[in-house]
């Protein structure tokens, strides 16, 4: 095949090798990270259950020891066998067995995306559904335990989506059931959506199971069931944060005793209400693998413990699309991916008031999904074609030898605000954590390096005879008191206000230069902290022996590993380069280019100027982490340009211009007629 439809086949080709490639290269990954950790920590809940002191090995109760085996009777029973195989043969076989199950969810999953889909789709759904799934926190926290959570996710795919018959998908959703009790929610689905034969046998199978191992185990079963109601007393500390249920976002508030639990029935009671309702009508509309999902979301949030590896119904949600424009399409995918595959501390600050929110990221997730987010229906105009993008016509490079790329195009319309936010806040955690792997993690691990590093800044300055900041420091210091009070100010200020301040101007007024200048911010950003993993720096005040003044942070004291309170909160050695000098350059370049009023331009010009003399002055950088600094911008600059093209002008701003031209010819012509 030749001509344009053989490239393009050729290029979707290329592109879902990739894909397979990447989702092998993360398998392995998973593996080996599994395999290569020292027996005594990895498949630790499994080492618990059938080790050789392991609960389902010795005689006496499975709950016996709090929090050693919080599974169903019927778990224990399935499981119990396992316990007379080689223990290194039972681990690989858990491991590998593990990583079998996740390629069928995904391959599952792919399949039943709701239909029409279209053929580059269905291509690419199977590897990105694995990747995502090998990503997720759900599926890495169950490699490292060894525990069974994915089994039951992948009984009810199956039994929805794979196996023929009613009677056998009930069967399969029965047996998750019995090993996850959360998971009957779906035998309602079943019946309000017109398999009733399934959900009849989805019931049937759980009893059968339920009452095999009651027979088998009468006393553990009681204990569960009657005794822990369920399993809901068996967890030692279901406030702790990796509880991500209603519950225990309840008891994190410090609710307790009757209230609590009549306030969590309440909840519980409503969440499944209004999600089950959602699902049905989710189902009858062709989109089952977002009625599962929404289902799993509400068995997330109506069960009493729902731990970290128990939560890929979350992940599932990734299905269902929201947005009439095709800017917001993206939105809640990232949002879930993000919130499933990273560290909550990371989608949001490190503050007391955020607490309740940071601690309970999936968990509201979870809640959107069952509860709140207005997915599309399939017969809404919206769900195959939604309002498109505006871009700018395209534009050749300048340089022949640096192409443009293609897939990035100049956009003019405003971008979503909360995946602005997520980015801000994800980027600014991969700069805090570069900052500290700097120096090893600890802020005296780097100290011998960041101080010679120190010494051979300060030979160069000499040498280059700019070696100003401890004159400056000093005259500030102990000469100009006012001027000292001025710049610790400014340093400790205006380092987050203006660019933040900026960017939000630039937002609302002007979206299409927030994209480029957000562009080359990040693109600075990120090479600074290039720099500061590669070459971590003592700033003056850091110096021992040199007597700077550490006019901000007042007399560090040397003798203590992290030189006091402010250096055991973060790494003072990612000095180089300076982006406190850095983001102020890039705040004035841009008030420069996009003001209109050479009073405003001169601010921008004024601003770095301001901050260069305070980051001097209170012996935070030297003189060279200026430099850097503005070699950063300008190379974030740079890129931006050579990936992107020339900055546009936003949409509303050209036809006003035009019309101002246009009113300005008319008006001369009026002028000039007879």
């Amino acid at each position: 095949m030749s001509g344009p439809v053989g490239t393009a086949t050729g290029r979707v080709s290329a592109v879902r090798a990739g894909l397979w490639l990447i989702a092998a290269f993360l398998a392995v990954r998973q593996l080996v990270v599994v395999l290569s950790t020292p027996r005594g920590e990895r498949l630790t809940d499994l080492e618990t259950w059938i080790g050789p002191d392991g609960v389902l090995h010795v005689k006496g109760s499975l709950y016996d020891a709090p929090d050693r085996f919080t599974g169903t009777p019927f778990a224990g029973l399935v499981l119990k066998p396992l316990s007379r195989a080689a223990e290194q043969a039972l681990g690989w076989g858990w491991t590998f067995g593990s990583l079998a199950l996740v390629v069928a969810l995904g391959l599952v999953a792919a399949r039943a995306l709701p239909q029409p889909v279209s053929r580059r789709t269905s291509l690419f759904a199977a590897p990105a559904a694995i990747s995502l799934l090998m990503l997720s926190l759900p599926v890495r926290n169950a490699f490292t335990l060894g525990q069974t959570s994915i089994l039951p996710v992948l009984l009810v795919l199956l039994g929805c989506f794979a196996v023929r018959g009613e009677k056998t998908s009930g069967v399969l959703v029965g047996v998750a059931a019995a090993l996850q009790p959360t998971v009957l929610l779906f035998a309602p689905l079943l019946w309000f959506t017109g398999r009733r034969r399934a959900a009849l046998s989805t019931g049937a199978t759980f009893l059968a199971a339920t009452g095999l191992a009651w027979a088998a185990m009468p006393h553990d079963s009681w204990t569960y069931w009657v005794h822990h109601l369920a399993g809901a007393g068996l967890a030692t500390d279901p406030a702790a944060n990796a509880n991500q249920s209603l519950h225990g976002a309840l008891l994190r508030l410090g609710l307790e005793g009757p209230g609590e639990k009549a306030l969590f029935l309440a909840l519980g009671a409503g969440v499944t209400v209004l999600g089950l309702r959602r699902a049905v009508r989710y189902a009858r509309d062709g989109q089952l693998l977002l009625a599962v999902a929404v289902t799993g979301c509400v068995a997330v949030a109506v069960s009493p413990t729902t731990w970290q590896h128990q939560l890929l119904w979350v992940l599932l949600a990734v299905v269902g699309r929201v947005g009439k424009r095709a800017s917001d399409r993206y939105m809640w995918p990232v949002l879930v991916i993000l919130a499933l595959t990273l560290p909550s501390r990371m989608m949001l600050p490190n503050m007391p008031s955020l607490e309740p929110l940071r601690d309970n990221v999936v968990l509201i997730a979870a809640l959107a999904a069952a509860c709140a987010v207005p997915f599309l229906s399939r017969e809404s105009p919206f769900y195959q074609a939604p309002i498109p993008t505006e871009y700018a016509a395209p534009v050749p490079a300048r340089w022949t030898w640096v192409p443009l790329l293609p897939v990035w195009r100049r956009v003019l319309t405003r971008p979503n605000l909360i995946l602005e936010l997520l980015l801000i806040r994800v980027g600014y955690s991969a700069y805090q954590q570069v900052r500290l792997a700097a120096t090893g993690g600890t802020i005296s691990g780097g100290r011998a390096t960041a101080e010679h590093h120190g010494a051979q800044i300060h030979s160069i300055e000499k040498f280059l005879h700019i070696d100003i900041e401890h004159w400056v420091n000093h005259t500030v210091a102990l000469h100009v008191t006012w001027l000292k009070d001025f710049f610790n100010f400014y340093y400790s200020s205006f380092h987050f206000v203006v660019p933040l301040s900026l960017l939000a101007l630039m937002y609302v007024r002007r979206p299409a230069e927030y994209r480029w200048a957000r562009s080359a911010l990040g693109f600075a950003t990120l090479l600074a902290l290039i720099g500061f993993w590669a070459y971590p720096l003592a700033p003056p005040r850091l110096m021992p022996g040199l007597g700077f003044i550490d006019t901000v942070h007042g007399v560090q004291d040397f003798s203590k590993p992290n030189y006091g309170t402010l250096t055991e909160l973060t790494n003072q050695y990612a000095a180089m380069p300076s982006l406190h000098f850095g983001w102020s350059l890039w705040c004035g370049i841009v008030i420069i280019v996009l003001a209109r009023r050479k009073w405003v331009k001169a601010l921008g010009l004024i601003h770095p100027l301001c901050t260069v003399s305070a980051i001097v002055g209170t012996a935070n950088h030297w003189v060279l982490d200026a430099v850097g600094g503005a070699t950063v911008v300008g190379l974030g600059f740079l890129l931006t340009y050579a990936l992107q093209g020339p900055r546009v002008r936003t949409a509303k701003e050209r036809p006003a211009a035009a019309r101002a031209e246009d009113g300005a010819e008319e008006s001369t012509g009026a002028v000039s007629r007879p």
